[in-house]
């Protein structure tokens, strides 16, 4: 760009979201500022954008404090936000006033676990004399000696790479550090104590990211990941070896000598673990440091380091298995850590720890679960091993209970674990936290979960057990709570006296149908209503008291609302046209003109289709509208387009349509059996029409063309064959009884929507023929 060509510089600020801060008692508002450099005609010549944010930090914020005057104050002082803002940040304000600080000291271990952090001192580092960073030397000399000797030289050296203050003039000294590493390499076997301490002086150096390439350069990973592995197997020799004295003293027991023998072998194993979970737990933190950095964990997972994890969850010692579920939780973020997690069993080995008494581990061992719960396979495997009634009990602490909720939102994911939650106290629990909520919105979490659970009918039913139907339809109401309402919603779908319930809130849902509500209020009550298909409900009475018809037809226009409401009011349609005189007013109104328009605008959508298509099922019943669709509309032909659509659910919706309007209309019947018998037999027929064979067969039944009697090759107009000709019945499988509506989606017919079956109650039409 020429120096001469840029004459302003033209500066813009966008306001963006405001949120709070996870951390901090702040707002934090985010912004994006753009910068262009115009030319002298006032064009852009160069333009740069930057994404910032501003942190307005409240530290008088108190539970005494007038939310709605610092709310004021906030957007008064802060021009990044908008007035018309203001209830926005004055709900923020709220929700950080109630925020609870966390009461487990599990999630401060657990960022201390990336942070320096020092382990507590182990046996063999006690020493007789005090390290000097002056006598480096004669360290490292003792390091040249006989094992003991070279012990208590490291000892030393660990001594002092304890203290930060040393590690960089014990970095500069490489003959220091090259001896270590020698002897570890050459005589960890020979020593756990001895290895352990030189591990500790490199772990003392992965604790500062900057000298991870110091432990890289002389191998320290690797070689760490070789003794763990090997510990490991000793491990399993040691047990092996115990079995087989134990099982000795069980055959034999008054053998005095095997006992003696036993006992002998189990204290020489304790002294034994000790030392080597020592080892196990300073090498794990060394890798654990290591693996900051993402290219050292992919050589850590290609060394196979979930397996040695994983295996290592059968030990007791809790400090050490802190460590190790911490590790394993940090490498569960990646699809192959995951993948290796599920085929060692690790969600067997982890349920074995909850519940435990240790609350460190108890919190780390939690958010491993909730981790591994995003895989499907593992969830069902949570299910399988018995966590489901372990975490259900842990709703109850305040400690555990948001995590745990997030783990059994995940698992309330898949259907076969939702009906699980029916023989535990779970349900219960939810309902108290939902209605303890006050004035206050319900967590996302709670709600989602209860939004899953009441999608199973045997937990609708615990849900509505006493006033629980009432109690939820009353907070629903007041607040005008969307979510509320999609978990009140889903009770509404299942099939029994479930939907009984509903008939005393008919009134109160239909009222909230009005273009003045919250659309999303709106889509969750038109959806129940929908889904409320009760032989006793009189739909006609209830459109024209709320007087819905207007709100229905103006609400079927295309680009009218967003698709999800549109979408609710074809199935709210396709609901009342049950009924006989709804469907004459729907008829009247003038609906079915306005349900083809949105079938031609919405003719991409499949799910729009097939509720349009359903909503011309329903109406085909009925004489009135049934007249309307054959004769006033193109509604058949279009029918008649669709027979054959990719679409499973659409071909059995007009399939059964167009075999009531054929029953009772013979011209459209003569059209509809045409078609259908020109689309099973389209191959043959093309075959036969097109009578081109190649040069050496010139006829396609052989030579002589008076060999196949032609009138059995096709129907007259009226779908049958001609006098004097037999021919097969290609049609005879697709004359299904009329309202057989068996293979749609649901047991009774009603085809599945997006959001998921809507049974209704069995109506049984009379169609004689």
């Amino acid at each position: 760009m020429q120096a001469d060509e840029a004459q302003y510089l033209k500066r813009k600020v966008k306001p963006g979201n405001i949120d709070v801060h996870p951390t901090e008692k702040a707002i934090v508002v985010h912004y994006e500022v753009e910068a262009s450099i115009l030319g002298e005609k006032g064009a852009a010549v160069h333009e740069e954008r930057k994404e910032c944010q501003k942190i307005i930090r409240l530290k008088s914020l108190n539970a005494s404090t007038d939310v709605s005057s610092l709310a004021r104050k906030v957007v008064e002082e802060c021009k990044l936000i908008h007035p018309s803002k203001l209830a926005e940040v004055e709900h923020l304000l709220f929700y950080l006033q109630n925020r609870k600080k966390p009461s487990s000291r599990a999630e401060k271990e657990e960022k201390k676990l990336l942070k320096p952090r020092e382990l507590t001192p182990f046996e063999g580092m006690e020493l007789d004399e005090e390290a000097n960073i002056n006598k480096i030397d004669e360290y490292v000399e003792l390091l040249y000696e006989n094992i003991p000797e070279k012990i208590r030289g490291s000892t030393l050296i660990l001594h002092l790479a304890r203290n930060p203050d040393n590690l960089e003039e014990l970095l500069q000294n490489e003959t220091a550090l090259g001896a270590l590493a020698r002897v570890l390499r050459e005589d960890w076997k020979q020593s756990v104590e001895l290895a352990t301490t030189i591990i500790y002086v490199f772990f003392c150096f992965s604790s500062f990211s900057q000298f991870h390439s110091l432990i890289t350069h002389y191998k320290i990973g690797a070689l760490s990941m070789n003794i763990i592995e090997h510990e490991l197997k000793r491990y399993d020799l040691w047990q092996d070896e115990l079995e087989k004295k134990s099982k000795a003293c069980d055959e034999d027991p008054d053998n005095l000598t095997l006992r003696k023998d036993h006992e002998k072998a189990y204290k020489k194993y304790q002294s034994l673990l000790v030392k080597q979970e020592q080892l196990l737990r300073v090498s794990l933190y060394l890798l654990l440091n290591l693996a900051e950095d993402t290219r050292t964990e992919l050589k850590m997972r290609n060394k196979n380091i979930v397996h040695l994890l994983v295996k290592t969850l059968d030990r007791d010692n809790e400090e050490l298995l802190v460590l190790v579920v911490s590790f394993l939780k940090k490498l569960s973020i990646f699809l192959e850590n995951k993948n290796d997690m599920a085929e060692m069993d690790t969600v067997e080995k982890l349920a074995r720890l909850i519940p435990c008494e240790h609350e460190d581990l108890m919190n780390v061992t939690l958010r491993l679960l909730l981790n591994l719960s995003f895989d499907t396979g593992l969830r069902c495997k949570m299910v399988q091993v018995g966590l489901l009634p372990k975490l259900t009990a842990l709703l109850g602490s305040e400690g555990y209970k948001q995590i745990v909720m997030c783990i059994l939102y995940h698992i309330s994911i898949d259907d076969r674990s939702k009906a699980m939650f029916a023989y535990t106290d779970c349900i219960p629990q939810l309902m108290k936290m939902l209605f303890e909520h006050g004035e206050e919105r319900i967590d996302s979490e709670l709600i989602s979960f209860c939004i899953n659970l009441a999608a199973n009918k045997r937990n609708a039913h615990i849900i509505c057990e006493g006033n629980g139907l009432k109690m939820l339809m009353k907070r629903a109401l007041k607040f005008k709570d969307p979510l509320l309402m999609k978990m009140i919603r889903n009770i509404s779908q299942h099939d029994g006296p479930l939907k009984q319930l509903f008939l005393d809130y008919v009134g109160d849902l239909a009222a909230q149908i009005g273009p003045e509500e919250d659309e999303e209020f709106v889509i969750e009550c038109l959806g129940t209503l929908a889904n409320l298909t009760i032989a006793d409900l009189d739909w006609e009475l209830l459109l024209r008291e709320y007087n819905l018809v207007p709100y229905l037809k103006d609400h079927l226009k295309p680009a009218s609302a967003e698709d999800d409401l549109i979408l609710e009011v074809v199935i709210m349609i396709g609901t009342v046209s049950m009924d006989d005189s709804c469907a004459v007013m729907l008829a009247k109104s003038g609906i079915i003109p306005a349900l083809i328009d949105l079938l031609n605008a919405q003719q991409e959508d499949d799910e729009f289709v097939c509720q349009i298509v359903y909503v011309f099922y329903q109406m085909v019943f009925h004489q009135a509208t049934r007249d309307v669709i054959i004769k006033d509309t193109q509604a058949p032909a279009y029918l008649i387009d669709l027979m054959h659509d990719k679409n499973t659910e659409i071909r059995k919706v007009c399939d059964n349509t167009l075999d009531i309007i054929a029953e009772y209309d013979e011209e459209w019947g003569r059209k509809i059996q045409s078609e259908k018998f020109r689309w099973h037999n389209s191959q043959w027929l093309e075959m036969v029409e097109s009578r081109q064979m190649d040069e050496g067969e010139p006829y396609l039944y052989g030579d002589d063309p008076e060999g196949l009697e032609q009138a059995d090759l096709f129907y007259s107009t009226d779908g049958m064959p001609p006098e004097g000709g037999l021919s097969p019945d290609p049609y005879s499988q697709f004359n299904a009884q009329n309202g057989d509506f068996n293979g749609c989606g649901s047991s009774n017919g009603r085809p599945a929507t997006a959001y998921g079956f809507r049974p209704d109650e069995h109506f049984y039409h009379g169609v004689s023929t």
